[in-house]
């Protein structure tokens, strides 16, 4: 029985000791790009499988949206 009571006692404070009072919320230190900021990437083979990439900032072009009643 008192191996019951200690197992018991254990899983509790393991259960109240995973709960934080303030969580750690993760975020992104990069903010996200402009809606209409696009990037054009280049993409050259190097040796062993590696890939060199650059790539540039450009403004995409407005898009137009049609609707129609039919």
């Amino acid at each position: 029985m008192r191996r019951l009571t200690l197992a018991v006692a254990l899983v509790l404070t393991g259960a109240a000791g995973a709960c934080a009072p303030k969580p750690i919320v993760a975020r992104d230190p990069v903010p996200a790009p402009a809606p209409g900021l696009g990037y054009v990437c280049d993409s050259r083979p190097l040796v062993l499988n590696a890939y060199e990439t650059q790539c540039e900032p450009v403004v995409r072009e407005p898009s137009a949206v049609l609707s129609a009643k039919g």
